[in-house]
Order: structure tokens, then C-alpha cells, then sequence
């Protein structure tokens, strides 16, 4: 199964900087444009009342200055089960939102 680090260093080479943060405490100075990763609810398929499979759901949350930053479709791009959630502005700052199920091509045949 992938792991947390493996998202994370995607999420850092798609945005072509080290600004991403994982569940970053208020006490983070964070620098922008960023990427603000949690991750949220997961996903089991069962089989005899058995747990075979589990999928994590992240949140991941694009923040930046500008409301037509091109990056926010190249994220939207980057993963196959990525889905848009929502946009909306905070402290001047764009923040376009987007649910990950984080998984494998291993695990997909599972």
C-alpha cells in the first residue's frame, strides 16, 4: 500500500516546490502558493464480512493569490480518483478544495 509520503512527494513534484503541508499546526508559517494535505475518511470493500480492502480519502486544499492559477487544473489532473469539491476565499487567499482516494495500481486489482 502506498504510504502518506509516497501522496506527499507527489503532491511536492506537482507543485514544483517543498510547500506542502500535512495537518500543519497554526503556529506554521505557510508559504505560497501551498498544498494542505488531512486526511479525511476512507473507503473498505468487504467480502464474508471480512475487511479485504481499504482505501484513505484525503483533503487536499490548493491555496493561492491568484483565483485563476492554472495549477488548480493541473491538480485536479494529477490523480485518477481525484474529484473537485469546492472553491472559496479566506484571508485574500484562494482555496480550491479536491477529495483524493489514495491508492495503489496494486490495489486496484485486489
Amino acid at each position: 500500500m502506498a504510504s502518506r509520503l509516497d501522496l506527499h512527494k507527489q503532491l511536492c513534484d506537482i507543485l514544483g516546490s517543498s510547500n506542502v503541508y500535512f495537518q500543519p499546526p497554526s503556529s506554521v508559517k505557510m508559504k505560497y502558493p501551498c498544498i494542505v494535505y488531512q486526511r479525511s475518511t476512507g473507503d473498505t470493500q468487504y467480502a464474508d464480512n471480512y475487511p479485504y480492502h481499504v482505501v484513505y480519502r484525503y483533503t487536499i486544499t490548493y491555496i493561492s493569490k491568484d483565483p485563476d492559477d492554472p495549477m488548480v487544473e493541473k491538480l485536479a489532473k494529477a490523480f485518477q480518483s481525484m474529484r473537485m469539491d469546492r472553491h472559496f476565499t479566506a484571508d485574500n487567499l484562494n482555496h480550491d478544495t479536491f477529495e483524493l482516494y489514495y491508492h495503489t495500481h496494486e490495489e486496484e486489482t485486489l
